[in-house]
């Protein structure tokens, strides 16, 4: 199996590559960030599944970056502006990392040439909270934050509704997870926001990947029981 991991030097991406290359089913992991995508040091026996791509403009893709994305199984996709760095962005920027990043790459994911018979999975990772109108808003919000969220609730609908016109050349997933943390990344409580461990998110796409999708939406919840019950195994 060929997986494609775009943003795999980032917090998420650097844990499903980790992953990735101990999981027997995949044979072939294409990292795909602004540097080079380094090999974990605890996995020096599987680093030859590990393709490094180093991609400059996540709207316009070369030829050669293209290449590497083809015949390709899957796709996780976990660019995005942060409500941490949403304040050093500006709102055009947001825009174009949020949603013109997610849809040029399933896009061009759909495009690519492909020997395999089943359907391309691409999962994409939303935030806990991305309402798809303003009536779903219940609690106020910074103003920032707010229209961030609305923005990737609405990419939601964009996303589920181009892999429905594929006729199941691709199928799409989008993960919503609270907070995540890990051992050396503690993150505050925050009423009505749930947390997931960096492990047990990254297990959880990987078997969704690989096994095909339980449903379009996985919870904060769903997460954490398919990542836990992944790793028992």
């Amino acid at each position: 199996m060929k997986l494609i991991i775009g943003g795999s030097t980032g917090f998420v991406g650097a844990e499903l590559i980790q992953q990735a290359l101990s999981h027997p089913a995949i044979t072939t992991v294409v990292g795909i960030s602004r540097r080079e995508t380094p090999a974990p040091a605890e996995s020096p026996s599987t680093t030859a599944k590990l393709v490094s791509v180093v991609c400059d403009d996540f709207e316009h893709y070369p030829d050669h970056v293209k290449k590497e994305l083809e015949n390709a199984d899957a796709c996780i996709w976990t660019i995005a502006v942060t409500p941490a760095k949403l304040k050093s962005s500006s709102w055009e920027e947001t825009v174009k990392v949020c949603r013109g990043y997610a849809l040029a790459a399933i896009e061009t994911m759909a495009a690519v040439p492909r020997k395999q018979d089943g359907p391309l999975r691409f999962i994409y990772i939303n935030g806990h909270f991305a309402p798809r109108d303003r009536s779903e808003v219940t609690q106020p919000m910074d103003s920032g934050i707010l229209e961030m969220a609305l923005l990737r609730g609405k990419l939601e609908d964009e996303i589920l509704a181009y892999a429905d016109q594929t006729n199941n050349a691709l199928v799409a997933c989008i993960a919503k997870p609270g907070l995540i943390s890990a051992p050396d990344r503690k993150v505050p409580s925050i009423p009505g926001l749930p947390q997931i461990e960096r492990r047990d998110i990254a297990a959880a796409l990987l078997h969704q990947a690989v096994t095909g999708f339980e449903k379009d939406m996985l919870s904060n919840d769903d997460m954490i029981r398919i990542g836990q019950s992944a790793l028992s195994k």
